[in-house]
Formats: C-alpha cells, sequence, structure tokens
C-alpha cells in the first residue's frame, strides 16, 4: 500500500509538472479510490498541498511577484471560510452524522465546477479589461473578501480549488499581470490551505504517513514533468 501511494504521488506530481494542473483535483479523488476515508483524503491533501506551495510561495515572495495586499484581503474571507466549513461538518449534528457523504458529494460538485472553470480560463485571458477590473483594490475590499469567504468554504469542504477558483477569480475581478497572477495565486493559496490544515491536525484526521508517502513520490514526479526536452 505505501509503494502504491508513493506511486500516486509520483503519477500526480508528473502531471502537475507537465500541465500545471491543479494537485487537488487530482489528488483527492485517487485518494478516495485508494480506499482512504474521505475527510481523511481532504485533510492529508490540504496538509500535502501546504507543503508543496510552501517552496513556491518563497520563491514568488522573494521575487515580489504578487500583490500583498489582495492576498491579505482574500484570506480574510478565506480562512474563516474554509473554518466554518470544517466546523460546520465537525459540530452540527445533521451533518456530522453524514459527513462521509457530505464531502463525497461536494467533491463531485467541485470537480465538474473545476473542470469548466479551466475551459473559461482559456476564454477569459483574452477578454479585454471590464469596468470592475478598472476599480482600485481599496474600492473592491468588500467583494474580494466575499470571494474569499465563498470559495473558502468550498475548499475548507472538499480540498479543491485553492489554486483554480481564486484563480478565474482574479482574472475577472483584478488587474494583473500573469506574473502577479500565479504569484498571488500560490502564496495565497499556501495561507488558505496551512489555516484549512491545521484546523484538520486539530481533529486528528491527518495521515502524515499517507503525506509524507505522497511526497516522496510527487517531488521527483513534479520535477521530472518540469524538465525541458528537446
Amino acid at each position: 500500500m505505501e509503494l502504491g501511494i508513493v506511486f500516486m504521488g509520483a503519477l500526480v506530481g508528473l502531471l502537475v509538472g507537465l500541465t500545471g494542473v491543479g494537485g487537488a483535483s487530482l489528488l483527492t479523488p485517487l485518494l478516495l479510490f485508494f480506499g482512504i476515508q474521505p475527510t481523511v483524503a481532504v485533510a492529508t491533501d490540504l496538509f500535502y498541498n501546504s507543503i508543496t506551495k510552501l517552496f513556491g510561495s518563497i520563491q514568488h515572495v522573494r521575487q515580489r511577484t504578487l500583490q500583498w495586499r489582495l492576498v491579505l484581503y482574500l484570506a480574510a474571507g478565506s480562512i474563516p471560510g474554509a473554518v466554518l466549513a470544517i466546523a460546520v461538518l465537525k459540530f452540527y449534528p445533521p451533518l456530522h452524522d453524514y459527513q462521509e457523504t457530505v464531502i463525497k458529494h461536494a467533491l463531485g460538485v467541485v470537480l465538474i465546477l473545476v473542470a469548466v472553470v479551466s475551459i473559461a480560463k482559456v476564454w477569459f485571458s483574452r477578454v479585454e479589461t471590464n469596468r470592475i477590473q478598472a476599480k482600485p483594490l481599496s474600492q473592491k475590499k468588500l467583494l474580494t473578501i466575499s470571494i474569499g469567504l465563498v470559495l473558502g468554504f468550498i475548499v475548507g469542504l472538499t480540498s479543491i480549488g485553492s489554486g483554480s477558483l481564486f484563480a478565474l477569480a482574479m482574472m475577472l475581478f483584478y488587474r494583473l499581470t500573469a506574473a502577479e497572477l500565479v504569484g498571488t495565486d500560490i502564496v495565497h493559496a499556501f495561507l488558505l490551505v496551512t489555516a484549512a490544515s491545521i484546523m484538520h491536525a486539530g481533529f486528528g484526521h491527518i495521515d502524515y504517513m499517507l503525506a509524507f508517502n505522497l511526497l516522496l513520490g510527487s517531488v521527483p514526479g513534479v520535477l521530472i514533468g518540469r524538465r525541458p526536452y528537446g
């Protein structure tokens, strides 16, 4: 089973390195396929993503390819949203009794949403600046926090979307260079998934050995996937 998990991590890392597709949308369904309990799969994936996004965040902070105020406004909504999602499943009896089923159904819906978003990002990247994008960030503070709250709740529930869903929102509502979009997205995602994984850790949901085996495979997988050819 450990070799299978390492191989799974390598496969996900390779695909992420080759395509740039978010690891959570690949990894969480695979963990469920391997028989991992949904709550443990989501919590472990959040912890795994926290570690992997740390290194990307350090790079973008050093290069200053991000907008810190946008990161903080998004996090002001997304972190409470993720914490709320985890707390509701844990402490609200009608949902807690069926939390594994709720998470599985939510994963299905969000995976479809992420697929649609991935297609939409290609189209929206060609659209000219709109009226909302032209407004200064100070006038969009409430909008930004609200976006963070809604999408953070989704990420806390499923572990999916910390990159793809927020990236689309930033493309739609904010004027960013390509480098700033990537940097802001990664640094915010790191803050969000770290906060959510800490919450899950407090409830004992994270399988650390599972995460370690995934990292053993995914790190070399990403490096191979990003290796230039030709």
